[in-house]
């Protein structure tokens, strides 16, 4: 879990972009002439929602409500002072589902360096066995397959440069191609130079349209392909590619991105969200050295 200082730290950077937010939102919000109020205002804040959800899943608890009633209502008092019942909580957490992407996709999002790694990876949101009887994600979650097995959830797509840090992510149904986010150009509008991928991602016409907007997109090879030239520095990246599939590992066992314990969609969405920015956050994000020579007949890339 995060120290005190490092709470304060991440939460000050929450609540100027909430107060921000907010002043935003009253530019654009139709004002009724009514005067009278029916609820009252929440006595907590939307950055200290988000911080609760934040430090959740970098504490290493399995479970929400004893995180909030052993943690936060009780040790965490003194950050929280205005806490309100878990229940209460819970209906309060769909209120931060806008400012929480908004604030990843505008704040806590890395840059592009010039070699990125793209994978997708399972949310499973039940067993293959309690498919049919599944109705929190009807209609929404769908069956897909991965080098797993076959699955019911959703797919979460992930870019991440060589520090670790995320670029950009995509969640969509389970039955979506790998390739098809890739043809979004929302979803590659900051990423250039060299894009590392699976064997998913092989296509003619994907590498044809990413190389056209200065994307060179690497995968390896398969069985029934022929050979191709690839420089040495490309099949190290091939070799480094482990790093993503770390990514999905730290957001799956530490950050607790994937149960089948959501009761609505809009939870689910929120308790995606705050792992991301929970991973945003970390002090040790998997990396790789990548140390470039300028030689006077070859210029080589290299990495440890």
């Amino acid at each position: 879990m995060f120290t005190e200082d490092k709470v304060t730290e991440i939460f000050c950077i929450a609540d100027d972009f909430c107060i921000f937010f907010d002043s935003q939102m009253k530019k654009y919000t139709f004002k009724s002439d009514k005067k009278r109020q029916y609820h009252r205002s929440c006595t907590m804040s939307k950055a200290e929602i988000m911080m609760i959800m934040i430090l959740f899943h970098s504490s290493g608890y399995r479970c929400l409500k004893h995180f909030y009633l052993e943690q936060v209502c009780k040790h965490m008092r003194h950050l929280f002072p205005k806490v309100v019942s878990y229940n209460r909580f819970v209906e309060l957490e769909r209120e931060v589902a806008i400012p929480l992407i908004i604030f990843i996709k505008e704040v806590l999002l890395g840059k592009c360096t010039g070699i990125s790694f793209v994978d997708s990876t399972p949310l499973r949101v039940c067993r293959n066995q309690r498919i049919q009887m599944h109705k929190t994600f009807k209609g929404i979650a769908q069956r897909g397959k991965c080098s797993m097995g076959w699955f019911f959830g959703f797919k979460l797509h992930l870019i991440c440069n060589e520090k670790g840090e995320l670029l950009n992510f995509m969640i969509t149904p389970g039955d979506v191609d790998d390739r098809k986010p890739l043809e979004y150009k929302a979803f590659v509008e900051f990423i250039y130079g060299k894009l590392v991928g699976d064997k998913g991602y092989i296509g003619k016409e994907l590498f044809q349209r990413l190389f056209v907007d200065g994307i060179q997109l690497i995968t390896k090879l398969k069985s029934n392909m022929k050979g191709a030239m690839m420089s040495v520095s490309d099949k190290l990246l091939l070799r480094k590619r482990a790093i993503i599939e770390t990514v999905n590992d730290e957001l799956k066992n530490i950050a607790q991105i994937e149960h089948s314990r959501h009761r609505c969609f809009d939870n689910f969405m929120v308790n995606l969200l705050a792992a991301l920015a929970a991973y945003c956050f970390f002090p040790k994000k998997p990396t790789i050295r990548v140390q470039t020579v300028d030689c006077s007949y070859d210029r080589q890339l290299t990495l440890f």
